[in-house]
């Protein structure tokens, strides 16, 4: 392989390849304050040791990881230009908003990184002189959706009024999803919202972190099962003692230790060398497991120096040909009473055929859909009421649009100004605030999205306002920001009841217009503004 050829080449010949050629790549974490030229093991110092081997395919640099202010990705690419083509930027909707975002993209494009791996990003954990809030406007599906729509060429409003089309990018962009959540209502909204990354034009999957490789086969099968070949990178985070209880204890977002593998870990690093083979050993097996499953390659975190990358690159190279099925029995650290999303059969033997992951004894575990206390009354009232009054032109959704229309003085404006509405309009509007206020938390945003999460509005009850599925942070159902449960969890008991959870898959990228805040969201449903 040559130090010049891309990441998108390699990985897109490898999928091409009758027996693929499995790809090598590196995180590297940012630091926070100004690098010392004498600082050798320094992020930069890595980032350039590693790039400089022909088996690393790409070079991954991470975004203020753990939501915390780090020197951001594109300075570290900038020092490292000649090298852009394997290196991925990661970029997340924290700290910036759609326009920095767009921006950003900007920037990316016009120096020649192409390859973008988008995220969500965590909540804020640091920053001076306390904590900062997080900005999210948009999520990591609207984050591809935009991305998607620049490589193509973005059409804006032209000067004369007209659309007029920019010059299209060549982003590379890949998504993350997080297999390891406890229970099914967890789990099931993670890999929809994958395949609603992937529709917005996600063209690779990075799963997050975790030690069950039973996980990340029903990873692998799960889009199988749905028909999509979008490649899949392995995510191997090399342990120690210290990591390991902080991946334990919940407190980093995506990344799951559960007890039993604490215990190994605690063993291990009581011994003379303080499971320094134990953890390369670890690491190299899974990248054995992700090879023998048909992954495309396997991406090293957690590791200061550059011979520690490659040390394990090598003894994962020295197991024969059918040691990986040994491993992925071995490795599969599961916590008590996890849900899997398929059924293994007896012994979780891997079939000996070429593509063990089709294998038709592989079952969906999915449970019927049961009435759960998530169904409850206040939510049959809700959808009663939403059927009768805001179903498009069902029941009395026409009578209303006429009434709303003739209440607004110009109900043909995009923008609405309620200060410029007559009386009755603004009494109407204050009667919807305080309703929905009282019922579902409404933060008068006039862009509801009440109807496409269950009646749980995103903007009041999300830490990170997700609209078009859950994050990758929470923990057993938990947000991310541990005060309340994940409103997907809630959502997917609810519209998986009345049949309606697999048709999210296909919804439109939801996007809130700011525009609207402050204004009636009725008036704008009504109006055709939403």
């Amino acid at each position: 392989m040559s130090n010049t050829e891309s990441f998108r080449d390699r990985l897109q010949k490898s999928m091409q390849e009758s027996t693929p050629s499995f790809l090598y790549g590196a995180e590297i974490v940012s630091s926070r304050g100004i690098p010392l030229p004498d600082e050798t093991a320094a992020p930069l110092a890595l980032t350039r040791s590693l790039l400089g081997d022909s088996r690393i395919a790409w070079v991954s640099i991470t975004d203020n990881p753990g939501g915390g202010p780090m020197l951001p990705p594109d300075w570290f690419g900038g020092q490292l230009a000649e090298h852009a083509a394997r290196i991925v930027l990661h970029l997340t909707c924290k700290d910036r908003n759609r326009i920095a975002l767009e921006s950003a993209a900007w920037k990316y494009a016009a120096e020649g990184f192409d390859n973008i791996l988008a995220l969500s990003g965590d909540l804020p954990t640091g920053g001076y002189p306390k904590f900062g809030s997080g900005v999210f406007d948009i999520d990591s599906v609207a984050l591809i959706d935009m991305l998607t729509k620049m490589n193509a060429g973005l059409e804006i409003p032209g000067r004369k009024g007209n659309m007029e089309k920019l010059n299209p990018t060549r982003f590379f962009t890949g998504c993350a999803v997080s297999p390891f959540k406890m229970h099914e209502n967890e789990l099931i909204p993670q890999y929809v919202k994958m395949l609603r990354k992937i529709k917005a034009g996600a063209q690779w999957v990075l799963p997050q972190l975790g030690y069950d490789m039973r996980k990340f086969n029903e990873l692998k099968l799960f889009l199988r099962y749905h028909g999509v070949k979008t490649p899949i990178l392995g995510n191997v985070y090399v342990l120690g003692k210290i990591v390991a209880k902080l991946f334990h204890s919940g407190k980093l977002a995506g990344c799951v230790v559960s007890d039993s593998l604490l215990a190994d870990i605690e063993k291990y690093a009581s011994g003379e060398d303080k499971g320094k083979k134990y953890f390369q050993e670890f690491a190299a097996k899974q990248l054995a497991v992700f090879r023998g499953l048909g992954f495309q390659g396997g991406y090293l975190g957690g590791l200061g120096k550059p011979e520690q990358f490659f040390e394990i690159i090598e003894l994962a190279e020295t197991f024969s040909q059918d040691d990986w099925k040994l491993f992925y029995k071995e490795i599969q650290y599961s916590q008590s009473n996890e849900f899997h999303c398929f059924e293994e059969h007896v012994g979780t033997e891997i079939p000996d055929d070429a593509e063990p992951q089709m294998d038709l004894r592989y079952q969906l575990t999915v449970q019927c859909p049961l009435a759960t206390k998530n169904v409850n009354l206040f939510y049959r009232f809700s959808r009663l009421v939403h059927a009768i009054a805001f179903h498009k032109n069902h029941g009395l959704y026409n009578l209303f649009a006429k009434v709303f229309r003739f209440l607004e003085k110009d109900p043909a404006e995009k923008h609405p100004n309620p200060a410029r509405q007559g009386l009755l309009y603004k009494m109407i509007h204050y009667i919807e605030d305080d309703v929905k206020h009282t019922l579902y938390g409404c933060k008068d945003c006039g862009d509801c999205a009440l109807p496409d999460t269950a009646y749980l509005c995103p903007m009041g009850r999300c830490s990170k306002n997700m609209r078009n599925g859950p994050c990758g942070g929470s923990s057993r159902g938990r947000c991310e920001a541990d005060d309340k449960n994940c409103i997907w969890t809630i959502a997917y008991d609810r519209l998986k009841y009345f049949e309606e959870w697999e048709k999210t898959a296909d919804e439109p990228v939801h996007v809130y217009d700011a525009s609207l805040k402050g204004t009636s969201a009725w008036s704008n449903l009504y109006g055709d503004r939403t």
